[in-house]
């Protein structure tokens, strides 16, 4: 049970860090966001790092650390890029089922069994995901019938739904994102959260990085500030959460449970932002309840 709720814990910091830095980025660059985003990350694993205390970590716990980091930077902008050629759900449907399903081939390939019970919740979690990323603005039946207003990621409008190149970056992003979990679990729970910590300065390097090369250097200031700095908050005790989880139960599991965060991303903006939920988001979520009783039944691991 631990594992469960570390991994829904988890997924709920994801969900709000994806909130916070969508309401972020629309009034500041995404770069600067970015940046100031994984400071907070930085200084939150340092903090958490000091508190809990660890050996020296092994070159190869940091290594897989790194690569995690590498791999989410790396999954981040193929999902943008997703954006840009195909409509908004295909791409970020696509990466969050992706992630999800390629760590659970990873899982079992390292030999993890699930029980019956827990296979079938996993089962369901994939078409649960994919509904509760469906975009708000996609048309739903009669009920978009006669829409007047153009929406950017209007299959009708852009032309560009299932475009090779956006189903492509989709895909690429949610092998990314898999690999994220997958390092933080192969890292080992040995050296405490040293891999953590090599994954968010990874981060970090490479979002500079982008700022210096893009000559986008500076923080965002005001609101966009403070939101960014909830998002780097937010996500950086997401990851936490997901390595000790990782490592509490099979990550066949955890990275199920972890990649079912857009709902809380939804559940915010229908509670803040008054967002819609369609059809298809409220399906969504009703499998994800039923996803998570059957995992919790079948046992985490």
């Amino acid at each position: 049970m631990l594992t469960i709720l570390l991994s829904l814990a988890s997924a709920a910091g994801y969900g709000s860090s994806d909130f916070a830095a969508g309401l972020a980025t629309r009034r500041a660059s995404v770069i600067r966001v970015t940046v100031l985003a994984e400071a907070f990350s930085v200084a939150v694993v340092g903090v958490a790092l000091a508190v809990i205390g660890a050996a020296l970590p092994s070159p190869q716990a940091v290594a897989w650390g790194s690569v995690a980091g590498l791999a989410g930077v790396a999954g981040a902008m193929a999902l943008y890029l997703g954006f840009r050629h195909a409509a908004f759900s295909v791409a970020a449907t696509l990466s969050a089922v992706g992630s999800a399903g390629f760590s659970v081939l990873a899982g079992l390939l390292l030999g993890e069994r699930p029980t019956a019970l827990a296979l079938v919740g996993i089962a369901l979690a994939l078409p649960a995901i994919a509904g509760v990323s469906a975009s708000a603005h996609e048309p739903e039946g009669e009920e978009a019938a006669g829409t007047s207003s153009p929406s950017p990621t209007d299959p009708a409008i852009t032309g560009r739904r299932w475009v090779p190149a956006g189903v492509s970056y989709g895909l690429v992003a949610g092998a990314c994102f898999a690999l994220l979990f997958i390092g933080l679990n192969r890292a080992g729970s040995g050296s405490g959260l040293w891999p953590v910590a090599a994954t968010q300065v990874s981060e970090m390097v490479v979002a500079l990085a982008a700022a210096v090369a893009t000559r986008n250097v500076g923080l965002p200031a005001g609101r966009p500030g403070l939101l960014a700095a909830v998002t780097g908050l937010a996500g950086a005790v997401g990851t936490i959460l997901f390595f000790f989880a990782s490592h509490d139960g099979f990550l066949t599991v955890t990275s199920v449970l972890t990649s079912l965060y857009p709902a809380v991303t939804i559940v915010l903006a229908r509670v803040m932002l008054g967002e819609r939920l369609t059809r298809l988001r409220l399906a969504g979520l009703a499998l994800a309840g039923a996803c998570v009783a059957l995992i919790a039944a079948g046992g985490a691991g």
